[in-house]
C-alpha cells in the first residue's frame, strides 16, 4: 500500500511516496507545473512506476479552520486526480506543513537557495506523515 502525497500550489506541486508498508513518508520530487496534461502526465508516471494505491492532497485551510479561495481549487484538482487514475483520493489538512517544513530545513542548516528548491517536497513528507501517523493511531487502537 504505497501512497503518494501532494503539496498542490499554483507553480509547483511537491510529492512525496510513503514506504511499502505505509509507516513513512520520503520526498520524492518538485513538479513545475506546465499544464493541466503534462502535470498529469507525470503524476501517472509516478504513480505507475512507484506503484501508487492512494493519493493524500493537503487541503489549505485558514488558521481559523475556515475553507479560503484556494481550497475550492485543491478540491477540484483532488477531484480531477480521483477521476482520472482511479484511485482514492483523501484531503488532508494542511495548516503549518510549509511553515514545518521551512523550520526543520532551518534547523538542518539548509541554505536559503536550496530551502526555496525542496520546500514543496517536505511539506508534501509533512502532509503524507501527518496523514500515515493518523492511520496509525487508528490501527493501533487510539482514539486520535
Amino acid at each position: 500500500m504505497r501512497l503518494m502525497g501532494l503539496d498542490v500550489g499554483t507553480k509547483t506541486i511537491g510529492v512525496a511516496l510513503s514506504d511499502p508498508l505505509g509507516i513513512t513518508a520520503q520526498g520524492l520530487e518538485v513538479i513545475r507545473r506546465k499544464g493541466q496534461e503534462k502535470d498529469l502526465t507525470r503524476l501517472r508516471d509516478i504513480i505507475t512506476e512507484k506503484e501508487v494505491s492512494g493519493i493524500v492532497v493537503g487541503l489549505p485551510r485558514n488558521m481559523n479552520g475556515t475553507m479560503g479561495p484556494q481550497s475550492e481549487v485543491i478540491r477540484e484538482f483532488a477531484s480531477l486526480l480521483e477521476n482520472t487514475f482511479n484511485l482514492p483520493v483523501v484531503m488532508w489538512d494542511e495548516r503549518l506543513s510549509t511553515v514545518a517544513a521551512e523550520k526543520m530545513l532551518i534547523s538542518a542548516d539548509v541554505s536559503r537557495s536550496r530551502r526555496k528548491q525542496v520546500i514543496d517536497k517536505m511539506a508534501a513528507v509533512m502532509i503524507l506523515q501527518g496523514y500515515l501517523d493518523s492511520n496509525m493511531k487508528y490501527k493501533d487502537g487510539e482514539n486520535g
